[in-house]
């Protein structure tokens, strides 16, 4: 039994690293792709995770496969395909700000058929994110995990993390980012995403219309400011943590994988009978966690263990 299966693209972040002597800019091959980074987060940060995906029959794929097997992520459901293993290229500003190109491969081809229902029953979340919505096979397979995993009784995370180069259009995004919002329990988005899913760009109202659609946990991360909170009708600000950044790839993922995880320690079920007292001090955890991997390079190998937060916080 695993407490958190993530579902959806895993995948090699080629993440500029700087520039040579002549100025030609140099990439190191991270592994990535964020639902998976979320399972890898949880996992360093004491829950149990496993992850749901494909990958090419290569030596990224291998590698991504090995990746997860260290990180003690369950990864029975990794599926190899004949095409080969996605990649993301990730251009790094000098304020560590990323931007994106994909080629996409393997990742796009996870059919209903692929994905192992065995790993999250009995658990109790299930993850997923937009990337594995934009085309593909993968639109089905993981809409058919979600609602497999609804049915099931386990609470469903999602991350509607909006990537244009993906898209044809941002309309064909909007639409495909809102059709699972009635199967979600939580939901962690950018201030950046808040409009295309609800109509609005102010904070308060946007993360109301999204409770009024039934979800329980709204999370909008707001970068080093922290994040804004609404839960059981109450909203606040969670003040983030100000770092030395080298890379901001994969903080989101953390943030969320820090969350679930110590959401899935709570007694009973992970949100029933969940205090703000107690949410406060589960995203201050989790901004801490953030702010430990913005301060590395990288997504995965930037995420931080357990012990590397709690000695944070002290």
């Amino acid at each position: 039994m695993n407490d958190i299966t993530a579902v959806g693209e895993i995948l090699i972040d080629l993440t500029q690293t700087g520039v040579n002597g002549v100025g030609v800019p140099l990439f190191a091959a991270n592994p990535g792709g964020a639902p998976a980074n979320v399972a890898v987060a949880a996992s360093r940060l004491g829950a149990s995770a496993a992850f749901l995906g494909k990958v090419g029959d290569d030596g990224f794929g291998n590698y991504l496969r090995g990746v997860l097997e260290r990180e003690q992520v369950n990864c029975s459901g990794l599926r190899v395909g004949p095409q080969a293993t996605t990649l993301a290229v990730v251009s790094v500003d000098e304020t560590g700000e990323r931007s994106f190109r994909f080629i996409r491969g393997a990742d796009q081809e996870l059919s209903p058929d692929d994905v192992d229902l065995s790993a999250m029953r009995g658990g109790k979340f299930l993850h997923f994110g937009s990337v594995s919505l934009s085309r593909g096979v993968s639109r089905n397979g993981t809409i058919f995990a979600a609602r497999s995993a609804k049915q099931d009784g386990l609470l469903v995370s999602y991350d509607p993390n909006y990537r244009p180069a993906l898209w044809r259009s941002q309309e064909e995004a909007i639409e495909w980012m809102c059709i699972p919002l009635p199967l979600v329990d939580v939901i962690k988005l950018s201030e950046e995403e808040l409009p295309l899913l609800c109509g609005s760009d102010d904070l308060e109202e946007g993360s109301e219309r999204l409770e009024k659609q039934g979800m329980k946990l709204i999370l909008i991360t707001l970068g080093s400011k922290g994040v804004f909170c609404r839960w059981q009708g109450e909203s606040w600000l969670q003040p983030g943590f100000s770092v030395q950044v080298a890379d901001t790839n994969g903080a989101g993922d953390t943030f969320l994988g820090a969350v679930l995880s110590r959401l899935c320690l709570r007694s009973g079920t992970p949100l029933e009978n969940l205090t703000r007292p107690e949410l406060e001090q589960i995203l201050t955890f989790a901004n801490h966690a953030a702010a430990l991997t913005c301060s590395r390079s990288g997504a995965i190998p930037a995420m931080p263990t357990l012990d590397e937060v709690e000695k944070e916080i002290g």
